[in-house]
């Protein structure tokens, strides 16, 4: 979808094929790199989603596991919450539907992070200001994909027109560990794990919640 990064009128958002991503955090490290982040600080980060039962069967126990990744960093959400708590308008909206933080307001209040859902927001207390992903607004004006999406060996990820991206790929967005869709309306599109799990009939875990 990278062809279409100066669509007219579109609203912008992230495909994620959860069927192609094996955890590496390649896309965690390009962001890092790119924007040149301090430690502690992930716009993009890998959740480790893990599970499973046993089915016992007079003495023999058999193990029925899962694992899968997802890949998470803002959603560019149709209602976001982080711009509705901010008290100075530092978070906001792109006329192609991504959000941003405005630098010369923000006062490093944290509302948006403790808001959002998804933790997209990050504080830098090298700066005092909040931060987070714009989806590369610099590396689109400039013809170029989202450094994330370049990052991954494997092209789970990919961006786009949220429409489009929706046209091609359906319209899931609520797969555990993430919270429900309906929240937000986060302008993401998840091809599902075949163990995936909804968000509402969850019975997995988080296996790394330090690294988030």
């Amino acid at each position: 979808m990278a062809e279409n990064f100066t669509q007219a009128g579109a609203q912008y958002g992230f495909y994620f094929d959860q069927t192609l991503c094996t955890g590496c955090k390649a896309c965690q490290v390009s962001c890092v790199d790119k924007h040149d982040l301090p430690t502690g600080v992930l716009w993009r980060r890998v959740a480790e989603y893990s599970g499973g039962t046993w089915r016992v069967d007079g003495t023999t126990a058999t193990p029925s596991i899962f694992t899968y990744y997802s890949s998470v960093a803002c959603n560019h959400c149709e209602n976001p919450i982080c711009m509705q708590v901010c008290p100075t308008t530092a978070m906001t909206r792109r006329d192609d539907g991504t959000v941003y933080v405005d630098d010369s307001k923000c006062v490093g209040c944290r509302y948006c992070e403790w808001a959002c859902p998804y933790g997209a927001p990050q504080f830098n207390a090298d700066t005092g200001h909040m931060t987070k992903c714009d989806l590369c607004h610099d590396y689109r004006s400039e013809g170029k994909a989202p450094a994330c999406v370049s990052g991954c060996p494997s092209r789970a990820l990919d961006f786009g027109p949220i429409e489009e991206l929706r046209r091609a790929h359906g319209t899931e967005a609520g797969i555990a560990p993430l919270p429900n869709p309906a929240i937000t309306e986060p302008h993401l599109v998840i091809t599902p794990h075949r163990n995936a799990q909804p968000w509402d009939n969850a019975t997995g875990h988080i296996a790394n919640p330090g690294e988030l």
